[in-house]
């Protein structure tokens, strides 16, 4: 009989050791180390489940040269939504591993539980649930209207008796939802532990790229919003997206972190109606919902996200401050950066906000992270500090230096043409980004400096 290795484990931060001991010296966490059967030296389960890992039959491998590779596109197919293939990369790939993170009510399940309906209509797809019943799927999608006969639904936590199944049944798609609640024979921990996500995954991974079966995963996140689980399982897949969105805003965007088949940071949008998630087309008419009279504080910018420009709108709020430090408060932007931005204008557009409250928000809960709102930023404190109303047909964008220049940043004219679609009439931008063939229907003012900036508002 063959000897069965074994090994410690810690469920909170999956750190391995040889012997058992109380505490984790990787995260300090007491009573955590668990045993973890890892199966045996010779043949079993678990040794077979290692052969191809990357979508191999397990036979001998052949070293070829870099140039003897074939570079044909990677096969693709349409999700039925082009917001998710846009995020993707275009569609879904074979073989490939998708994780999606969200808090609870975010709409995982909803948008999944779409899209599997109509990819149901032309090829095998399997829906497997561990925490709903199948009354409870089969109630949402009733309430939503899905076409449900063509779907095949299990309700099983097994990743063995899954993998088992979908070997007879040979879906082309499979959603388990979700990865926290699935666990392994070989390890003892209970389900959710890290061990458990880690071996559940990396299970489950590895039976997509040996069968080309596109792979859903969905995972619960923590309180700061990360994914929950080992570091590792970040890892393992080949895509991470991230569906945000709060309670009180029927607006959902989902964000890719990780793309091993496309762009990342590329950002889709949808809104949550009663029958379910919808695609919202032009996203910057919603972020673009302003008031009918221009107000102090307020600008539009243009930011990149993914493979296309996004009009939204920032406002600032500087106001007298009575505490012995003033607050500085960004809400969709960093919060280091702002402290920086008003020092630059402390010291190149001569005004000082040493002794105000400064808050920043971004509105529609957009995430801006990158340095193109640096410029409308500073406007819009400036002209919420001496009350003066920006035009609303002024759009603004550009990155500001320490020594008070004004930086390009990439996709300038993209950016300006997008505004000009939108009806805005003048934009004040880096000088390097102003078109060299003027824009119909726009003033284009391109500035080298902060202090130019200000004179041109």
């Amino acid at each position: 009989m063959a000897k069965t290795k074994t090994a410690f484990v810690c469920n909170d931060c999956g750190a391995d050791y040889r012997k058992w001991q109380g505490q984790c010296s990787a995260c300090n966490a007491w009573n955590t180390i668990t045993e973890v059967r890892l199966g045996s030296d010779a043949g079993g389960v678990r040794s077979a489940r290692f052969d191809g890992y990357a979508g191999g039959t397990g036979t001998k491998k052949k070293v070829v040269t870099l140039s003897e590779v074939a570079l044909e596109e990677m096969p693709r197919f349409t999700s039925g939504s082009a917001e998710l293939d846009r995020v993707l990369g275009g569609g879904l790939v074979p073989g490939s591993a998708v994780l999606i993170g969200g808090h609870p009510g975010a709409g995982k399940s909803t948008l999944l539980l779409q899209t599997m309906c109509h990819l149901a209509a032309e090829m095998p797809a399997l829906y497997i649930t561990g925490e709903e019943s199948l009354q409870q799927v089969a109630m949402r999608a009733s309430r939503l209207g899905l076409k449900a006969d063509q779907l095949q639904m299990l309700s099983e936590t097994s990743v063995e008796t899954i993998c088992d199944l979908a070997n007879e049944l040979q879906p082309k798609v499979i959603v388990i939802d979700s990865i926290q609640v699935m666990h392994v024979a070989d390890v003892q921990s209970a389900p959710g532990s890290v061990s458990q996500v880690r071996e559940s995954a990396a299970f489950l991974t590895r039976f997509a790229k040996q069968t080309g079966t596109v792979l859903f995963l969905v995972g619960h996140v923590t309180k700061d919003g990360s994914l929950a689980g080992p570091k590792v399982l970040e890892h393992m897949i080949d895509c991470s997206l991230q569906l945000e969105g709060s309670s009180d805003s029927r607006f959902r965007t989902l964000r890719s972190h990780k793309n091993r088949f496309g762009a990342v940071n590329e950002l889709g949008v949808f809104a949550m109606l009663e029958n379910g998630l919808k695609e919202v087309k032009n996203p910057s008419s919603i972020f673009l919902s302003r008031g009918s009279e221009p107000s102090p504080g307020s600008v539009v910018m243009v930011v990149w996200e993914g493979t296309r420009p996004l009009l939204v709108e920032l406002q600032a709020l500087v106001d007298e401050s009575h505490l012995s430090n003033p607050r500085r408060v960004a809400v969709g932007l960093e919060q280091n950066r702002l402290a920086m931005l008003l020092a630059v204008l402390n010291r190149h557009g001569g005004l000082m906000t040493g002794d105000q409250d400064v808050f920043v928000n971004v509105v529609g809960g957009v995430k801006v992270l990158e340095t193109s709102a640096d410029l409308a930023l500073l406007l819009a404190v400036v002209s919420s500090f001496r009350n003066m109303a920006l035009s609303q047909e002024l759009m603004v964008f550009g990155e500001v230096g320490l020594s008070g220049e004004i930086r390009p940043v990439p996709n300038g004219q993209e950016r300006i043409r997008e505004a000009s679609k939108h009806g805005f009439k003048r934009a004040i931008v880096p000088i390097s980004n102003v078109p060299r063939e003027p824009v119909p229907g726009m003033e284009v003012v391109g500035v080298k400096t902060l202090s130019e900036a200000l004179d041109a508002i």
